[in-house]
């Protein structure tokens, strides 16, 4: 008989309490800082037609060719679970028809979500994986490109990460890129025995990825290949120029790197990534990444539209702030906790936390019947501002004690008060606190 398994899926993690509250301040940061340059959020579908993402992120990359989650379902559709954000919201925004002249441009989004890949998990790259990412759509203005590469840094700015750079280059158009992909050819050829398997392949279907190949061998072969930037034409030129001048205008400090090229097809003109190095992560890591797409839209069956994007996981985020002993910032704060005691103060208990609750703030109570001494750690742990003891003669009375617990001041008051105006009252028993 085959054994159950019961665990969580190999390359997955439980977030659990105590640690999504990280993830909460991660996303809501984003979503703050998002606001301010005006993007919205888009919801896509966790698992999409096969050949938006094949079309999209291209059928020779290693995201499709060896990670994707793909299947068929039971209507014999193909379908994949998303492995990254930006086919997904392009698939939308031509079938939505967002690029439509009602729409202010750039038409700008951002998403948080899930994302899918089948590889060998390891920290901070797992097979279900979180990330945080933006698109705008409908300008060609390297501004975009800028504001966008501000923004990423403004966001780790804003939760205390330090140790970061900015690295940038150009894939030029697609004139620029196809004369570099013939002399890139032409330099790879004679070394071609020297280079990994997985370089031998791509050097025939996308010789671009062999520059970002991670295998000694072939860092060793890609160190003297021409760069890319030899081969931009003056469009190309032009706007790596623009953005490269619009940084430096910001006080950005930024470094080129010329090998460079991003793991998917869709990219042209300004590519980045953020990069931090902290001492915790071991090695310079690479936390944030995007650039321009300016086909994408056409590929999908939309009008000619230039965008921007990027993307960065929520896993490798959180790992940065650890390795940089950031302290996340996590509200446990519980205005009122109800003693209630005896069996006869049940229902008046939940009158009670009900009651205030419905003033707009965070009550909790006892539910265990336990001894009133249990009952106050309790509220301490969960750092209760006031307490309300209600024991059965309280009760008897149709009154309740409230006590401070950080002046240790303790008044009694009407229940029917309670039910009425708790707002005074609260006011009344916080400020107690400050005299």
């Amino acid at each position: 008989m085959k054994k159950m398994n019961y665990q969580r899926p190999k390359g997955t993690n439980d977030i659990l309490p105590g640690a999504s509250e990280k993830w909460q301040f991660i996303e809501e940061t984003a979503r703050l800082l998002f606001r301010d340059y005006q993007y919205q959020e888009i919801r896509t579908p966790i698992f999409e037609h096969y050949e938006v993402i094949a079309r999209s992120v291209g059928d020779t990359t290693d995201i499709v060719s060896k990670e994707m989650y793909d299947f068929y379902d039971k209507g014999e559709r193909h379908v994949t679970l998303r492995p990254e954000g930006t086919a997904p919201i392009v698939r939308s925004f031509v079938e939505n028809k967002l690029y439509g002249p009602e729409y202010t441009k750039p038409y700008k989004m951002f998403y948080v979500g899930p994302m899918f890949r089948y590889e060998r998990p390891q920290a901070g790259r797992l097979r279900q994986f979180h990330q945080i990412g933006v698109e705008a759509f409908g300008s060609a203005n390297p501004a975009v490109d800028v504001e966008s590469m501000a923004m990423a840094l403004d966001f780790f700015k804003q939760l205390g990460i330090k140790h970061v750079s900015l690295v940038i280059n150009s894939l030029g158009d697609k004139e620029s890129r196809q004369a570099y992909r013939q002399a890139l050819i032409d330099y790879l050829l004679p070394f071609e025995a020297e280079l990994s398997q997985d370089s031998q392949r791509r050097l025939r279907e996308n010789p671009l990825r062999v520059l970002d190949s991670k295998d000694p061998k072939d860092k060793k072969v890609v160190a003297q290949a021409p760069s890319i930037l030899d081969y931009l034409n003056e469009t190309s030129r032009a706007h790596f120029e623009a953005v490269k001048s619009m940084l430096a205008s910001l006080s950005i400090p930024f470094v080129v790197d010329s090998n460079m090229v991003r793991g998917l097809d869709y990219y042209s003109h300004t590519i980045f990534e953020i990069m931090n190095d902290a001492k915790g992560l071991g090695t310079q890591t690479t936390i944030c990444a995007g650039g321009r797409y300016d086909h994408l839209v056409e590929e999908l069956g939309g009008p000619a539209t230039p965008a921007f994007g990027f993307a960065m996981g929520i896993e490798r985020v959180l790992l940065t702030l650890e390795a940089e002993e950031v302290i996340i910032p996590v509200i446990e704060e519980l205005d009122a906790y109800v003693v209630g005691l005896g069996e006869a103060t049940n229902m008046e208990s939940l009158k009670l936390v009900q009651a205030i609750r419905g003033f707009g703030f965070s009550a909790d109570r006892d539910f265990l019947n336990r001894k009133a001494k249990a009952q106050f750690k309790t509220a301490n742990k969960l750092n209760a501002k006031l307490v309300f003891t209600l024991g059965e003669d309280e009760l008897a009375q149709g009154q309740v004690k409230i006590k401070n617990m950080t002046s240790g001041h303790e008044q009694t008051y009407a229940l029917a008060d309670v039910y009425a105006t708790f707002d005074e009252i609260y006011d009344e028993m916080t400020t107690i606190m400050f005299e």
